[in-house]
C-alpha cells in the first residue's frame, strides 16, 4: 500500500534534502526506488565518436556533440557543456537536432516538379546543380551591365565602367562559416553581384 504524505511532510524532506541524491529524497518520504533502480541498470550506455559542432537552425550558433557509432551513423546529438555560448543548453528545435538528420521521412534525393505539373519527379544531384547554374548565368546574362551612368562630379552624369547585375541576389545563413561565407563572397563578386548579405547582419 502506497504511503500517503502530506504537503509539510514533502516540503520538510525536499528542503532538507538539497544536494542529496533524488533516490535519498525519496526513501525519505518512505517510497520504494529499488525497482526503478534495477531498471536504470538495464539502460544501454550509448558508446560513440564524439564529434563537436554548431546547430544549424539561428544564428546564436549554439553548440553541439554529434554522437556517432562505428559505422558513422549518427545516434544521439545534444548540447556541448562547454560552448561559452549555450554551457550545454539547447531550444526545442536544437534538441531535435537528431530526428531532422535520422528520420525515415526525410527527403535523400533531389525533387522537381515541373511548371504546371502536379507531381514531383526525383533526380539526380548533378542535374540540380547544373540547372541551378544554367538559370544563375541565364540571368546573369540577361541583365548584365557593362557601363552605367553614373554622377561624375561637376561633369554631371558620366558613364562609367561598372560589371554587375541587380538581378541576383546572395543571402548567406548566420551558421555559414568564415571559410564558405570567403568562397561565396568571391563568386558572387565574380559574377558582378551587387547585392550581397547575410542574416546575422539582418
Amino acid at each position: 500500500m502506497a504511503k500517503k504524505v502530506n504537503r509539510r511532510q514533502f516540503l520538510t524532506v525536499s528542503l532538507g534534502a538539497v544536494g542529496t541524491a533524488a533516490a535519498g529524497e525519496l526513501t525519505a518520504l518512505g517510497l520504494d526506488t529499488a525497482a526503478a533502480q534495477e531498471k536504470a541498470l538495464t539502460v544501454p550506455i550509448k558508446r560513440s565518436t564524439q564529434t563537436p559542432r554548431l546547430c544549424p537552425y539561428c544564428s546564436v550558433g549554439c553548440a553541439q556533440i554529434v554522437m556517432t557509432d562505428n559505422s558513422g551513423k549518427i545516434i544521439d546529438i545534444q548540447g556541448n557543456p562547454d560552448s561559452p555560448i549555450s554551457e550545454g543548453t539547447l531550444c526545442p528545435k536544437g534538441a531535435a537536432t537528431c530526428q531532422l538528420v535520422v528520420n525515415d521521412l526525410r527527403w535523400t534525393k533531389v525533387k522537381h516538379r515541373a511548371p504546371g505539373s502536379d507531381h514531383w519527379e526525383e533526380k539526380s544531384l548533378a542535374s540540380a546543380m547544373n540547372r541551378v547554374a544554367e538559370l544563375v548565368k541565364k540571368t546573369r546574362d540577361a541583365s548584365f551591365n557593362e557601363f552605367q551612368e553614373m554622377p561624375g562630379g561637376k561633369a554631371g552624369m558620366k558613364k562609367k565602367r561598372v560589371m554587375n547585375t541587380y538581378a541576383v541576389a546572395s543571402l548567406g545563413g548566420a551558421t555559414i562559416d568564415n571559410e564558405w561565407n570567403y568562397a561565396q563572397q568571391k563568386l558572387m563578386h565574380a559574377l558582378g553581384v551587387v547585392y550581397v548579405e547575410n542574416q546575422a547582419r539582418i
